[in-house]
């Protein structure tokens, strides 16, 4: 019969209880039930098994052999001290549930027996000054041949102690050697250590494996190997989390930091750690799954790192209480969580094959294994992670922090391919950020634009996450073109799929596009975009840098006078785009407001109605359209992109305005011509006054509108101005021309 248990204490939070259910599934599948599976459903471990509850806690109470665990390179564990309290009631024993245990400590012992004779040898020297008076004592230190005695033992302990961790290497095998594989990693010439198991088995003082010892005394007795009064509930407790009568004091380590102890964690000013021994004892056991290896950093100091089971630098993004104070070196991990009951043989696999990589190289940033494994979708039967962060709390303790848990999407959405344009600004983005002199706003700003990117990777579906992320990419251009961060420099091109993506529905978006893609036509039928309006860029590479002059380090941005859009106003960075493009025009010795549209993105008269009319939020449009006019328009022409229309018109008056402001002539023999004063009254708020320049260019083509100015208010001049900056189509000026005055003949539409 088949028994599945929901093991309520068994959660993927803190990680000792997400270690302590692999830790079950590899004990019992190892020494118990081979066909025995474990999933992961509603915020808990399942355990499938031939075991019924009581069989289960009867195999972990009577029959459960520990690993060998052991770390004798480490000073706390137990093998230098002569009747240590962990270890030397295990290694007396002769229970033989502690058969594999005593082995493994009998050949640590083996290997650390000339390290023992080296440091005899060192420790005699010195006792030969006990006893002797401070005068006799300083004479023996000061001698030659006793310093040069004393220097050889310490050199022949040293060079035994580097020979320990390759001869362990060597020698072990089993679980002793997986032991090893996931606390240390050699490979240059110092160890290199994976966060999950501290530096070696230890974090700061504490060693886990001495912990373990006097965990495993309090459960089992030494002598006997039987269990001790309580040991049944404890086991239970800890794997259904049912109420416990009383925990033990104990150190807990990383583990679980809410059970650390310290300030404001009891009655009065600080508290003491407590643990049940069962939580530690399965953790270690399942932190055996976690083997790493050393991997070499593609940077110029070729740098060797631990590259543990979906394992990656830390990032201060994602989640609630991210500061950059948390970016330490050791990193973050994700801990796979799976719905589908597993073996222990898969869920080896998966760990080992736990290397996400993002294009053609691994994972290294938090943002990158969450595009990884968002892309891989449930390929490998994930359905999502749980996110730790390795980070300082409580002082100075290292503890794992649990930040959240990612949850992979059930079809890899195709999306995310979108991101993948922006991969290699992101890195110089970070770079820039993490400087020591970078100011605290481009910091923020790499911060928000991180948190945006979590967010529409987690949820690609939603649109106003990709707007958020358009957002903070605008954001970013404006500090850096106001010269934090230059080396990053601007947004990469984008593709037209971020207008899908990011597209909701609403007007703002529609008329941010058509103000993004908008342009004129040069003599030589080149587009020449407005994003110089916005950034300082290097004519000849507008798509890449920025404009600078100066050489080296003194390089500073060329605040060129076409740079007119500041991010600050919607309302005043549409008027001002408008007027500088007139003064363009009339340099150029045009008569038109050279602003034209692009294919399929010019603004509908019904959108423009509705920002004439107030509805539109101005700020929104020109934010978004600022990180737009990095959209690639041969791309979009390409792709033969269009933006949705709906009907209707604006006021009269404007349209009169916008007929005598067209980039182009509006009909093959009809040509108004612009006068820029019609802008200039615009600017000023005189509305009535430019309805009347323009009715007059009309009528001089031969238009004739049939409406009084007197119809027109004042006090809306500037957004009618502004409104200019949203070119409208050729068809759709044609419109507007038999709107005005319908007897007039003209082309058809």
């Amino acid at each position: 019969m088949i028994h599945v248990h929901a093991l309520g204490g068994c959660t993927p939070t803190p990680l000792a209880h997400y270690l302590k259910a692999l830790g079950l599934l590899r004990i019992v599948a190892e020494q118990r039930d081979p066909a025995a599976r474990g999933f992961w459903k509603d915020e808990h471990f399942h355990l499938v098994t031939a075991l019924d509850r009581d069989g289960l806690v009867g195999f972990l109470a009577n029959d459960y052999a520990p690993s060998p665990i052991t770390s004798p390179w480490n000073k706390g564990s137990g093998f230098f001290s002569a009747d240590d309290k962990g270890l030397a009631p295990l290694e007396r024993s002769a229970a033989p549930r502690f058969a594999p245990l005593r082995r493994g400590i009998a050949d640590a012992r083996d290997l650390l027996a000339s390290i023992g004779a080296a440091d005899a040898a060192v420790r005699a020297i010195k006792q030969e000054a006990k006893g002797l008076s401070p005068a006799a004592k300083k004479e023996l230190r000061d001698d030659t041949v006793y310093k040069r005695r004393l220097a050889e033992a310490q050199r022949a302990f040293v060079d035994r102690k580097q020979r320990l961790l390759p001869a362990c290497r060597r020698a072990w095998s089993g679980a002793q050697r997986r032991w090893m594989d996931a606390a240390i990693v050699l490979g240059g010439d110092n160890p290199v250590y994976p966060a999950l198991l501290g530096t070696g088995g230890n974090d700061g003082r504490l060693d886990f494996t001495n912990n373990l010892y006097q965990r495993l005394a309090e459960l089992f007795d030494p002598t006997t190997g039987g269990p001790l009064p309580g040991a049944s509930e404890r086991i239970a407790a800890a794997l259904w989390g049912t109420p416990e009568r009383a925990l033990d004091w104990g150190a807990t380590g990383q583990y679980m930091p809410g059970t650390a102890g310290g300030a404001n964690s009891g009655n009065g000013p600080s508290g003491g750690s407590l643990v049940n021994a069962v939580d530690l004892v399965l953790t270690l056991e399942g932190a055996l799954l976690f083997t790493a290896h050393v991997t070499r950093r593609l940077d110029a100091e070729g740098r060797l790192s631990a590259a543990a089971p979906f394992t990656v630098r830390s990032g201060a993004a994602g989640y609630g209480s991210a500061a950059r104070s948390d970016e330490g070196p050791r990193g973050e991990q994700w801990m796979p969580l799976w719905p589908q009951p597993s073996r222990l043989d898969e869920v080896e696999q998966l760990l080992s094959e736990g290397r996400a990589r993002i294009s053609a190289r691994a994972a290294r940033e938090p943002l990158e294994i969450a595009r990884a494994v968002a892309r891989l979708g449930t390929a490998r039967g994930v359905s999502g992670f749980q996110r730790y962060g390795y980070i300082e709390r409580n002082g100075q303790s290292k503890l794992a922090v649990p930040l959240g848990i990612f949850y992979v999407p059930g079809r890899p959405p195709r999306r995310l391919g979108l991101l993948d344009a922006l991969e290699t600004w992101l890195h110089r983005v970070r770079r820039q950020s993490r400087d020591d002199h970078a100011p605290a706003r481009l910091q923020m700003a790499e911060r928000r634009l991180s948190d945006a990117l979590f967010s529409v990777v987690q949820h690609p579906d939603e649109a106003a996450r990709w707007q958020a992320v358009l957002l903070s990419l605008a954001d970013l251009e404006g500090i850096f073109a106001s010269g934090s961060g230059f080396a990053a420099g601007p947004a990469p091109p984008l593709s037209p799929g971020w207008v899908d993506a990011a597209d909701d529905g609403s007007p703002e978006l529609r008329l941010a596009v058509s103000l993004a893609l908008a342009g004129a036509t040069g003599a030589r039928d080149r587009w020449e975009g407005i994003r110089p309006h916005w950034l300082p860029l290097d004519a000849t590479k507008r798509q890449t840098s920025f404009a600078v002059r100066g050489e080296g380090a003194s390089k500073r941005l060329a605040r060129s006078s076409d740079v007119v859009l500041r991010g600050r106003s919607g309302l005043d960075d549409a008027v001002a785009l408008v007027e500088r493009r007139m003064i363009i025009g009339a340099q150029r010795g045009e008569r038109h407001l050279p602003l034209g549209p692009t294919p399929g993105a010019s603004a509908s008269l019904a959108d423009l109605a509705a920002l004439l009319a107030g509805e539109i939020d101005l700020d929104r449009t020109l934010a978004l359209a600022r990180a737009l006019m990095a959209l690639d328009r041969r791309a979009w022409l390409r792709q033969k992109g269009a933006l949705p229309r709906a009907s209707g018109a604006p006021d009269d008056g404007w349209c009169a305005i916008r007929l005598a402001t067209l980039p182009w002539r509006v009909e093959p023999n009809v040509d108004p011509g612009t006068d820029p004063a019609i802008v200039r009254r615009l600017a000023a708020g005189d509305a009535p006054g430019a309805v009347e320049l323009a009715l007059r260019r009309l009528r001089a083509a031969g238009i004739r509108p049939a409406f009084d100015v007197c119809a027109v208010s004042g006090g809306r001049g500037r957004l009618w101005a502004a409104a200019l900056a949203f070119p409208i189509s050729l068809r759709d000026a044609r419109a507007l021309r038999r709107r005005l005055d319908p007897a007039m003949k003209g082309t058809a539409p």
